[in-house]
């Protein structure tokens, strides 16, 4: 025994451990691996059941549907602090803006007139028919902040009563031209724009031959309108009928379409509503109030339609100009009458 456990020599003294099992060794070290391996995974799927959730969580909030919420209703109503005039007890009444978006003899003038009846609705007119609101981007934001800011006075405004105000804006007035910056002051702003076209491009060529036609000749009295409030102005202005010519009048329509289809996709970004001119009826112009949220009204016009009636009675040239379209997309505008 004494040997098992030490022995002297002259310098040292040396102390022998006992034998131990080499399997006994290896089931601690088994152990103690499986009790830490259990451990770890314990945590590991401790901090990936929080991850999991807060991802869950996160795709809820993001996946929930946007009309549920009144948060995205904020940018869309604005309450004007205009510097020429106090709202007085309308101040706490929101105000939306809105731009009608167009191109010339396209409705647009009736429509606005439709919209102008509401007792709380200016809309101010052809505000860029004027070439030095304009000339550059400043110049228009310069504009757009005045009209926004309810500081634009026209026929139409209602000043502190208004509940939506806006413009009428065509095409070629600087629109597409700026559209990218005027894309972003939109969506900036909150300003929801009313797209209206003319489904029957032929019948708006011949709106807009005769209207030019009337700048020089003057037909009534001495004077050019653009838009009329009786029969007996309408019956006048249309007598005059244009000659078309045919051989651009293919190339002509395919380029209208050209320019609607543009502004459409330039304007896609923003809060928009897309009209033409021969749906319009109470119908559409109640979705129209809904999509101002302005509070329902019968809306009346005094403006009297120009050139009504069957196109073979209001173009010179007639047979060229069917027989040019038919057999193509365009021949459909023949046929209607409205």
């Amino acid at each position: 025994m004494a040997e098992d456990i030490c022995f002297f020599n002259k310098e040292t003294l040396i102390i022998k451990p006992p034998k131990k099992s080499p399997l006994l060794l290896r089931m601690i070290v088994l152990v103690f691996a499986m009790v830490f391996g259990v451990y770890i995974c314990s945590i590991c799927l401790k901090q990936l059941s929080i991850q999991t959730m807060t991802r869950f969580q996160s795709i809820r909030v993001i996946a929930r549907p946007c009309h549920d919420t009144k948060l995205l209703e904020i940018p869309y109503k604005h309450y004007p602090m205009p510097e020429t005039f106090s709202r007085a007890e309308c101040a706490r009444n929101p105000v939306r803006f809105f731009a009608i978006l167009s191109m010339q003899r396209s409705g647009s003038g009736w429509f606005e007139s439709l919209m102008n009846s509401h007792k709380n609705v200016s809309s101010n007119g052809e505000i860029f028919s004027v070439r030095s609101r304009r000339e550059n981007i400043s110049s228009i934001v310069q504009t757009l902040d005045k009209v926004y800011n309810l500081d634009w006075f026209s026929s139409a405004s209602k000043n502190e009563c208004s509940a939506a105000t806006g413009f009428k804006w065509m095409l070629n007035q600087g629109l597409m031209e700026h559209h990218k910056e005027v894309v972003q002051y939109f969506n900036r702003r909150g300003v929801s724009a009313i797209f209206l076209f003319r489904r029957n491009l032929l019948r708006r060529m011949v709106s807009v031959l005769a209207n030019s036609y009337d700048r020089y000749a003057k037909l009534l009295n001495g004077t050019h309108k653009s838009h009329v409030h009786s029969e007996e102005e309408a019956d006048t202005l249309k007598k005059y009928k244009p000659t078309i010519n045919c051989t651009k009048l293919i190339t002509d329509l395919k380029e209208m379409e050209l320019t609607t289809s543009k502004a459409l996709a330039y304007f896609n970004s923003t809060r928009h509503i897309v009209l033409f001119y021969e749906d319009i009826n109470r119908t559409k112009l109640k979705e129209v109030q809904e999509f101002l949220s302005l509070p329902q009204m019968e809306l009346t016009s005094r403006q009297v339609k120009i050139h009504n009636g069957p196109l073979s009675d209001l173009i010179k040239n007639w047979d060229d100009v069917k027989k040019t379209l038919i057999g193509t997309p365009y021949e459909d505008f023949l046929r209607s009458d409205y």
